[in-house]
């Protein structure tokens, strides 16, 4: 399934979520997708990942949800990453408060990336590590949900949250959205613990959960700071690998439209 747009979320921070947004976006470019990447976070971290000076941008995620700039005139095209790019900054935080002021502020995002979205294969939009304003008006546009998350129990926490989060969108503003898929991100094999929680997870969301499972790795870890996906930082590393594949996975799934396994019924945290 093409023209899709896809919320990268979670409530905790330092999960891996940005990265995965970044370097995923960055793989499929490689395999000739047209990509979008739209930061909502205010840290701005995915729009310098992807080689864009956050502080010298004519127009930003704050214009455009604003009213100030149309998205046509948000997006930074062919950034170093390759994709395009509507950039974020600290001024993002001024658009939380004149969103809740406006009657219509869940759905503004959706309606400003429908005049784009047949243009691109896929729209990112990686959220901020909150359910703020900003993760609602991503959550709205978005058809599904991707999730970055470190196998361990306080990001299992996390989780419960944002799947509760996303049922009660689902029945309310947005019937469409779904978790769309589950990277295990930071994975060590030889922690019992990371092991365990991984088990869990397949047993739970079945297909939801990505057989591709990105590990520790210095050099994701140091891309950011070039301003570039690891991909062009450091092709043959052990992180660039695994984006690849997962990758790779994200478009065999999309290609078969395989159903996924329901989830199960019990809790996920016991």
């Amino acid at each position: 399934m093409r023209n899709q747009i896809l919320a990268f979320a979670n409530q905790k921070g330092g999960v891996g979520k940005t990265t995965s947004c970044v370097n995923l976006a960055a793989s499929l470019v490689l395999s000739k997708q047209r990509v979008l990447l739209c930061d909502l976070d205010p840290q701005g971290n995915a729009t310098m990942g992807s080689g864009v000076d956050k502080s010298a941008v004519d127009f930003s995620m704050n214009d455009l949800l604003q009213g100030k700039a149309t998205v046509k005139q948000a997006i930074i095209e062919q950034t170093p990453a390759g994709y395009d790019v509507i950039p974020a900054n600290s001024d993002l935080t001024a658009a939380e408060v004149v969103l809740v002021k406006k009657q219509a502020h869940p759905i503004i995002l959706s309606k400003a990336l429908a005049a784009v979205k047949d243009q691109y294969d896929y729209i990112f939009l990686d959220c901020p590590p909150s359910l703020s304003m900003l993760t609602l008006n991503a959550l709205v546009a978005a058809d599904a949900v991707m999730i970055a998350m470190q196998c361990e129990y306080y990001a299992l926490e996390g989780l419960s949250d944002l799947i509760n989060t996303i049922k009660q969108l689902r029945g309310s503003v947005n019937p469409r959205l779904e978790v769309g898929g589950i990277i295990r991100t930071m994975y060590d094999g030889r922690n019992r613990l990371a092991a365990e929680v991984s088990s869990q997870l397949i047993d739970h969301f079945g297909n939801k959960v990505f057989q591709t499972v990105i590990p520790r790795n210095i050099r994701l870890a140091e891309a950011p700071s070039y301003g570039l996906p690891v991909q062009l930082y450091d092709k043959h590393s052990r992180g660039s690998a695994a984006y690849l594949a997962l990758a790779a996975e994200f478009l065999r799934r999309q290609r078969s439209g395989k159903k996924d396994k329901p989830v199960a019924k019990r809790e996920l945290i016991k």
